[in-house]
């Protein structure tokens, strides 16, 4: 089986003409056999997107003739089979929702800092290091030293910053993403806020394993990731984590072992959260999954048109077996 490139890409740019652009976009992509999900708004492109090595190589030299995307920044990894069902390229408002009018990282940004000079700035006593994430992120790795801010969703960081950071103590603020979307756009939004040194991690965490050696590294735990692999080590390979398919956290071989954690229905930290409807439904769904394994054909990722034909191409096999059967008995009563 040849290797399966994973593609985590983004860029900050002013785009005017969304509709066009989305439907060539996502027109190469199905011609490249690509899946995954862009998105795009007014400030640029955002996504991560997986397929062979001709084919990504071949969608980002379509994508960077555009003059937009010239300095499309690239984080690469791989795995055995592709982590995504189907391609989406969706027209957002913005490519990362932060929710703050304003905040624009094409025309303020804090200073990129590469992966070979972040040990130094984050071991400065200094620096107040901010990982940007999600709580569910956080959990399952960060960086050395670095401060949670406790959110659930990017929207939250701006209520953070005004509760618990101060522009008066806090002279350097130093912050980090999975591949350096969030924190670019968290920088721009703190300069607005009146902070003045702010530095961000270029390429994000992805960037920073690909290029530092892990007896260097500051990192410590897993990376998670937005795909089926959920999280990868330090040497960008499938980590050790699944995930609850009922709320999307992810979950450790020792979580699958409570009484709370049904496969595809509930874990220890959604099962307070969810009716006896909700895990109905789940139960339900992953009945369905485990048919669809049963029968070796994908649950997930088919279009209206394939689930017609795959139903189509059942009805005849059943009908082709029913012919077969009729003719068997037959036979025999002929024989007899």
């Amino acid at each position: 089986m040849s290797e399966t490139v994973v593609a985590a890409l983004y860029k900050f740019v002013t785009i005017n003409e969304l509709e066009p652009l989305r439907s060539s976009i996502l027109s190469e992509c199905k011609r490249q056999n690509i899946k995954g999900t862009l998105l795009l708004a007014h400030e640029g492109i955002n996504g991560t997107i997986a397929g062979s090595r001709q084919g990504i190589d071949s969608l980002i030299s379509f994508l960077t003739k555009d003059v937009h995307f010239d300095g499309l920044e690239i984080k690469e990894s791989f795995t055995e089979e592709n982590p995504f069902y189907r391609m989406k390229v969706k027209l957002k408002r913005e490519i990362v929702t932060l929710g703050v009018d304003g905040t624009d990282p094409n025309c303020q940004v804090g200073a990129y800092v590469e992966p070979q000079d972040w040990n130094k700035l984050i071991a400065d006593p200094e620096v107040l290091l901010i990982d940007t994430r999600n709580d569910y992120e956080v959990a399952i790795g960060s960086f050395e030293g670095a401060v949670d801010p406790q959110t659930t969703n990017f929207r939250e960081f701006p209520e953070y910053v005004q509760a618990r950071v101060d522009k008066n103590r806090h002279k350097k603020v130093a912050m980090f993403c999975t591949g350096g979307i969030r924190c670019e756009k968290a920088s721009a939004y703190m300069l607005n806020q009146g902070f003045e040194q702010v530095y961000h991690l270029k390429g994000g965490i992805l960037k920073y394993l690909e290029e530092i050696p892990e007896q260097d590294s500051m990192w410590r735990g897993e990376c998670f990731v937005f795909d089926n692999r959920v999280a990868v080590n330090h040497q960008l390979e499938v980590g050790s984590y699944d995930m609850c398919h009922a709320c999307r956290h992810p979950i450790s071989e020792a979580e699958k072992s409570s009484d709370k954690y049904v496969e595809g229905v509930s874990c220890v930290y959604c099962f307070d959260q969810k009716s006896d409807e909700d895990r109905q439904r789940y139960a339900q769904r992953q009945h369905q999954i485990r048919l669809s394994r049963n029968e070796n054909r994908p649950h997930i990722g088919l279009s209206k048109e394939d689930i017609l034909q795959a139903r189509l191409a059942k009805s005849r096999a059943a009908e082709l077996a029913n012919q077969k059967s009729v003719e068997g008995q037959k036979r025999k009563a002929n024989q007899g």
